[in-house]
């Protein structure tokens, strides 16, 4: 099973720690890894921004990089959907391409998706021990279905007591863009989510997309919180230290 693996950009640039948890985890659950050397962006701000020009190039550079693999893997709900969601619309015009796109979609997960409903996974690398409260981020939720596998996963691991907070559906307010273009309403966003994690008494707040997790932490640390953990559900799963 060659599985190509889409790091994503900020994985890349912000905390490459979770792109090795996630190779390692996949490894673990048996996939053959492939990590184009020369990939870059899905598109995504690009996109959000209305540049369909410059979307459209990312899309089939992305598209020829991993259409030769058994499936497209990315730890992050935001850069699967706006593949799997938004590409095929990129190329309605394109009868040929769609094709292409619309292959690839279908072969294209978000990481906790992939582990728990494609390779089967039922026990992790991990070893993490603590109360830990779970941040469902918007498109992974609402554009890729994931909301049970992370619990699932992190159910496996002996040492962890999961701890729902209110409104874990709730958007942190990061929004890509829309943290930018509309600063008050995300940061209240943002306080409300802090205040949830807070209120859930718990070590850790864990997420599957790295965007929410810059956003929460620095939201976090600004509250003067500096004691609770802002992870990756990869960097939980795979044991692996965040620095």
């Amino acid at each position: 099973m060659r599985v190509g693996f889409f790091v994503t950009c900020l994985v890349d640039l912000m905390r490459p720690s979770v792109g090795f948890a996630a190779l390692k985890l996949l490894e673990a659950g048996g996939a053959d890894v492939y990590v184009p050397s020369g990939q870059t962006c899905c598109g995504q701000p690009a996109y959000n921004s209305g540049d369909r020009a410059d979307t459209i190039a990312l899309a089939r550079k992305l598209v020829e990089e991993f259409e030769g693999c058994d499936y497209l893997v990315a730890p992050s709900g935001s850069c699967s959907g706006m593949i799997r969601t938004h590409y095929p619309e990129l190329f309605a015009d394109d009868p040929a391409m769609l094709a292409r796109v619309q292959a690839l979609c279908a072969r294209t997960h978000e990481l906790t998706d992939f582990l728990v409903n494609v390779l089967h996974v039922t026990r992790v690398p991990g070893q993490f021990r603590g109360r830990i409260t779970y941040h469902d981020s918007c498109a992974g939720l609402r554009e890729m279905g994931v909301k049970a596998q992370p619990r699932a996963l992190l159910a496996t691991m002996p040492g962890v007591e999961l701890a729902e907070m209110a409104e874990c559906e709730m958007c942190c307010g990061f929004g890509g863009t829309f943290s930018i273009k509309f600063g008050d309403i995300s940061a209240r966003l943002a306080d409300n989510k802090c205040q949830h994690v807070q209120n859930a008494g718990v070590d850790a707040v864990v997420l599957g997309d790295l965007g929410c997790m810059l956003n929460i932490e620095g939201r976090l640390r600004r509250r003067g919180d500096a004691k609770t953990q802002v992870l990756h559900i990869a960097e939980v799963l795979a044991g692996e230290d965040k620095s």
